[in-house]
């Protein structure tokens, strides 16, 4: 840092607290939410932190002013928070930030209009992101993370103030991504369905008037909790929804989104063209896709086994493993074909020992009471449409239509 001199900090500091000033009384929300920029790591913000630690009697000018001693206890606390952040002491600039934020909120709740939504915004995205670094130096100290979890409860209480009637309320689904994201990093998801039946249930919102941006990260995480829950026609709607009305230009979200509605698909029969793997780098679905298209087990477990890590931390494991009675299904239809066009008058007469001979190609060892167990479960699911003939041990298919398709449903759905 280059030479700062006292009446140099001295100017910085005044600037500052006339522009807070000056925002607040134009209702420049553009302007406040600049201000409030603690991790923009933006020159003018560095530039206060260095004049704040020149200068160290800022709370002074704010006392000595009633311009700037009205919003004392918001700027004043987010000087300490700068001060600390600028030296890399993530814990204490956290502390110093959220007690500005609790701070800001009753003011925010008394302004009439929503001028200041933008800057509430950055209060919401700030105490999350510093939250996350606070934990990760108090982790790296030995000690329990545990200010996410505190900044969850924060934002909760501003989504109580944003949950009324009036203009601001459009801002509410903002703080529910927020609230999400910290949920997900927390592996707290369950908490998330209280602001979820806020959000679909209460009268005073109509999801179409809040902005396109917060519609698509709400349908993107609600999708991931229809995963979880295994509501695949569900997950399809909200992660198909997020998938359309994403910036095109926003790879990186396009493919966060993608790496769940991929397995989605696949579960409901619709698989995805190659070049969309390739453009996104999802390339670790080319082997499930092919084992899909081939009917080959081994090479559905062979790309679950090496990609296991990533599709365990996906949360998405579970949902691919399912797909080897699709797998099962694609195979009796190639035995199917082949015997069709050798004797087409006995095709729809299977024995379980050519399916173990398939499998056995395939290096998987099953014996017929295992193979007919696997039939009984795709004649149940509605996968192949047949009876056993069990004295012959023959699968008896339908002659018409014996392997449904999904048409975008699940299986057994």
């Amino acid at each position: 840092m280059a030479y700062l001199s006292m009446g140099e900090a001295h100017r910085r500091i005044t600037e500052y607290l006339n522009r807070f000033s000056d925002a607040v009384s134009f209702q420049d929300g553009a302007s406040l939410k600049q201000l409030l920029s603690v991790s923009s790591n933006s020159p003018s913000l560095l530039s206060l932190a260095d004049s704040l630690n020149v200068f160290q009697d800022a709370n002074r000018l704010i006392k000595q002013s009633e311009k700037y001693s009205q919003f004392g206890e918001i700027i004043a606390p987010f000087f300490r928070c700068m001060q600390s952040y600028r030296t890399g002491n993530l814990l204490d600039a956290y502390h110093a930030f959220e007690k500005a934020a609790n701070a800001f909120l009753p003011e925010f709740r008394n302004w009439e209009s929503a001028w200041a939504l933008e800057a509430l915004y950055v209060v919401a995205y700030e105490i999350r992101i510093l939250a996350e670094r606070a934990d990760r130096e108090l982790a790296f100290n030995g000690k329990s993370p545990e200010k996410l979890k505190g900044a969850g409860s924060f934002l909760m209480k501003v989504f109580g103030v944003l949950a009324g009637k009036g203009p601001k309320r459009v801002g509410a689904l903002y703080v529910t991504c927020q609230l999400f994201k910290i949920y997900f990093k927390l592996g707290t998801v369950n908490l998330c369905r209280s602001v979820i039946r806020s959000i679909e249930t209460a009268r005073i919102f109509d999801f179409e008037e809040f902005p396109k941006r917060d519609k698509v990260t709400y349908m993107y995480y609600t999708g991931r909790l229809e995963v979880f829950n295994e509501n695949f026609p569900a997950a399809d709607h909200k992660l198909s929804y997020a998938l359309m009305h994403c910036h095109p230009h926003n790879e990186a979200n396009i493919r966060m989104i993608l790496k769940y509605l991929i397995p989605v698909k696949l579960s409901i029969g619709v698989l995805p063209k190659d070049w969309l793997l390739e453009k996104y780098g999802l390339v670790e679905y080319n082997n499930v896709i092919q084992a899909l298209k081939r009917g080959d087990l081994r090479l559905l477990r062979e790309a679950l086994q090496e990609h296991e890590d990533r599709f365990l931390r996906s949360g998405v494991f579970l949902v691919l493993e399912k797909l080897e009675l699709q797998v099962y299904q694609r195979l009796l239809k190639k035995i199917y074909i082949i015997q069709k066009q050798r004797d087409p008058s006995k095709a729809h007469q299977m024995k379980l020992e050519v399916i173990v001979k398939a499998l056995k190609w395939l290096e998987i060892d099953m014996d017929l009471d295992e193979v007919e167990c696997i039939v009984a479960i795709l004649i149940y699911k509605n996968l192949v449409k047949g009876y056993f003939a069990h004295k012959s041990k023959v699968v008896v298919l339908s002659k018409q239509d014996p392997f449904p398709k999904l048409n975008s449903k699940p299986v057994n759905s």
